[in-house]
């Protein structure tokens, strides 16, 4: 029997609200729980997501050296040109140059707040190299 029934992934960040508008557009989620400071959205495929209210928050920031990758989401596209003009218009920005085409491209990018995430054509299969 497991410990606990589910989990969320949860962001901080100086302005919950902003951020979990941007998610919300980019995962096409609705909102399921908001108070003062933490707001939660939930995926139409279950996924759930939650953003909390630290105004001391700093984002990590990768790739940059100075701070370590805290953490980061992975969301699997099936067309990486449109998702990444969606990313954008939502106020999300690029953080690396993009790889070669191919089957296991991947794209990097930072939420309006920072956070880092990346886009993929497919799910990985193989472990992180570097």
């Amino acid at each position: 029997m497991a410990l606990v029934n589910a989990g969320v992934v949860v962001l901080d960040c100086a302005e919950p609200e902003k951020l979990a508008e941007f998610y919300t557009e980019l995962l096409g989620a609705r909102q399921t729980d908001v108070s003062a400071n933490r707001i939660e959205i939930r995926g139409v495929d279950g996924f759930r997501m939650a953003f909390r209210r630290d105004v001391n928050a700093t984002p990590p920031s990768w790739p940059r050296p100075e701070n370590s990758l805290q953490a980061h989401l992975d969301f699997v596209v099936e067309d990486l040109d449109e998702a990444e003009r969606g990313v954008v218009g939502l106020g999300g920005r690029p953080l690396e140059a993009k790889d070669a085409p191919g089957p296991y491209e991947e794209r990097g990018f930072a939420d309006p707040a920072g956070h880092s995430f990346t886009l993929r054509r497919m799910a990985p299969t193989a472990p992180k190299q570097g």
